[in-house]
């Protein structure tokens, strides 16, 4: 296995085949690579080939360090960004990609990692073995990544990511004897290893059950293409033809894959030449599954929920063939290293740098409840200084969700995402906004949107309380519950839910509500009107948004002790008298001590479990089924005048 080095003087690594820059051997096909393998121990390359380097790398790689490593007979183009003295990452694409699927993720860690990204070869510019048949074998492939790791970090392992077919060949270096020491890390998604799939495969077909049956079944539709691609002829007349010239506006339509440099140009004869990853592998190792495919590093499983392509339960048993494996979901579909470059980039640096301090038991900062659904998510909170704004910021803070903590109050919303770090969100930050400010929500959403990336879940949870009878609450009063209650909701959820409808890879939006939306009271007139239409608008929401993956929940406390009740306002009486009822109506809730805490659990596993309505407390679970079936009781208990 000889490998070449071609920019930068002093970094030949005297291969003994020497090759002069530009010159071709193998591939048949029409590129022009780089500069050539270098010859002799410690040559260096001439200033020519090195600007030539320079100016080769692709467009979507803009400031890459390129190269050329030759092994096996062909030539793999190797693009590097970011300071080779920090860790090495080097991400493997997939099928029909080329290098640049990872750009936008390659730019995001190169401020903390040396990144590498190179053409598997046959795709992109590197060159393609001769004869194809038998050319793509995994075993070929890891000859590959052993060149590459050899060439740009001779003297550490790498961390490994793979996505799609750069993930099944992830498996491949991750569970082989000969790449032991080589792998520091490897993140895997929406590609398996062949071997496990083999043997999810045996297990299902020798022991089926009803269960094991249907998830067999699931996946077998789900692999379609696998069959088309094994057709003599037809995939490469397909690629070159009307699927090669279509392919890129059917990811955008139905993958929401934005364009720019991906996919490159050479994608159609990528994609004829890749046929082969699948003609020369799956069969095989379906058939034969190795029984020693045991990964030999920690592993992190990205499992995007709406991948069209791989069933999440391909991935069940996956602990017994990685000891040390970090499990995160992603709400999104197949393509994550265009759509969803942020996540992945806050995951992977979370991973590596874990590792790199010398912590392996610490893979994941955060421990709290589905850190493997929230981790590295951007999360927004309104009224998040204090009560259950606040309790929500920690919970998703204690799931690894970095959060923005959104409150008019600036000391507390900048205690919050101080708290929120300390608790595990990789990232926190204060804004200061009055929700019921329509041009100041704009500005937060730009600055949101330029600074952190498109927020994954939305919590309104800001309001205010108002008590007094109708003929007692006049105009202004009307006109600030419903600024802030019901005004803020629709200004958060038209603002930043219209960004996650262009993003087009779904996300969530939580609506603070209550009980006194189903529960009418002749004291609470307005409070509940505002309350009663969040609960409607997010019924409404839900229905809209859910053809774009776009959840959508109420969320309905009843009697929980935050600090609403003490800042409520009473209508129809002295100052004096004011000041008293807030202090009795806080004391009031605080022996009922129901803790805000648990509405933050409650709004987590909505989001989990994309529920549409969930009254908290007991008495919101009760009066939400009055609602339903005894309305007659309810309209009784709303004549009631607790003493205040």
């Amino acid at each position: 296995m000889n490998t070449g080095r071609g920019w930068g003087a002093g970094n030949g690594r005297g291969t003994g085949k020497g090759r002069g820059p530009g010159s071709r051997r193998g591939s048949g096909r029409g590129q022009q690579p780089g500069p050539g393998a270098m010859s002799g121990a410690g040559a260096g390359t001439s200033a020519e080939a090195e600007a030539e380097a320079g100016a080769g790398a692709a467009a979507g790689l803009a400031g890459a360090r390129e190269r050329w490593v030759r092994t096996g007979g062909i030539e793999l183009c190797v693009a590097e960004l970011g300071d080779p003295a920090q860790p090495t990452v080097l991400l493997v694409h997939g099928y029909p990609d080329s290098k640049e699927v990872w750009s936008e993720v390659a730019r995001g860690l190169a401020d903390r990692f040396h990144v590498v990204l190179y053409d598997v070869r046959g795709c992109g510019r590197s060159t393609a073995p001769q004869p194809l048949r038998g050319g793509f074998t995994l075993e070929k492939l890891t000859d590959d990544f052993l060149a590459v790791a050899d060439a740009v970090s001779p003297d550490h392992p790498v961390h490994l990511v793979g996505h799609d077919w750069g993930s099944v060949q992830g498996w491949e270096f991750a569970t082989v004897r000969r790449t032991e020491g080589r792998i520091a890390t490897f993140t895997s998604m929406s590609g398996p290893s062949l071997d496990h799939f083999g043997h999810w495969i045996k297990k299902r077909t020798v022991r089926p059950t009803p269960r094991r049956a249907a998830q067999l079944l699931n996946q077998s539709a789900k692999s379609w293409y696998v069959y088309m691609l094994h057709t003599p002829v037809l995939p490469e007349l397909a690629w070159k033809g009307p699927l090669g010239k279509r392919w890129p506006k059917i990811l955008q339509r139905v993958e929401k894959v934005p364009g720019g440099d991906y996919p490159t140009a050479s994608l159609p004869t990528d994609a004829a030449h890749g046929a082969w990853l699948y003609r020369d592998n799956v069969l095989p190792r379906l058939r034969r599954p190795r029984a020693d495919a045991y990964a030999h590093c920690p592993v992190q499983l990205i499992t995007p929920t709406g991948d069209a392509f791989l069933s999440p339960r391909l991935y069940d048993d996956l602990e017994q063939w990685a000891p040390h494996l970090v499990r995160r979901t992603l709400p999104a579909k197949h393509w994550v290293p265009r759509t969803r470059p942020d996540q992945l980039v806050s995951w992977i640096g979370e991973f590596i740098t874990a590792k790199e301090e010398g912590d392996p038991a610490r893979q994941v900062v955060a421990n709290g409840a589905y850190a493997d659904r929230f981790g590295g998510q951007l999360v927004l909170v309104t009224g998040a200084a204090g009560g259950i704004g606040r309790a929500t910021a920690f919970a998703f803070a204690e799931a690894g969700a970095r959060v923005i903590a959104v409150d008019r109050d600036a000391e507390g919303a900048a205690r919050t995402a101080e708290m929120s770090r300390l608790i595990g969100a990789p990232q926190a930050w204060a804004e200061v906004v009055d929700v019921s400010d329509e041009t100041a929500m704009e500005k937060l959403a730009d600055k949101v949107h330029a600074e952190y990336g498109t927020v994954d879940v939305l919590v309104n949870n800001a309001g205010i309380g108002l008590s007094g009878s109708f003929l007692q609450t006049g105009t202004e009063d009307w006109k600030k519950v419903l600024d802030v209650n019901l005004w803020g909701v629709i200004h958060g959820c038209r603002i930043f839910g219209r960004r996650m409808a262009d993003r087009g890879q779904g996300g969530h939006i939580v609506n603070t509500a209550s009980a006194a939306a189903f529960q009418p009271s002749k004291l609470l007139p307005a409070y509940s009107t505002s309350k009663a239409a969040v609960l409607m608008l997010s019924e409404c929401l839900r229905a809209e948004l859910a053809g774009q993956g776009i959840g959508v929940s109420a969320i309905c406390p009843g009697l929980v002790n935050t600090g609403i009740t003490s800042t409520a306002r009473f209508t129809g009486v002295s100052a004096d008298e004011e000041k008293r009822r807030q202090a009795r109506a806080a004391r009031l809730y605080g022996l009922r001590n129901y803790p805000p805490e648990k509405v933050a659990d409650a709004i987590l596993r909505a989001v989990v479990r994309n529920q549409a309505v969930v009254p908290v407390t007991p008495e919101a679970r009760g009066a939400h089924l009055l609602s339903r079936f005894a309305p007659r009781v309810l309209r009784a208990l709303a004549r009631f005048e607790p003493r205040l």
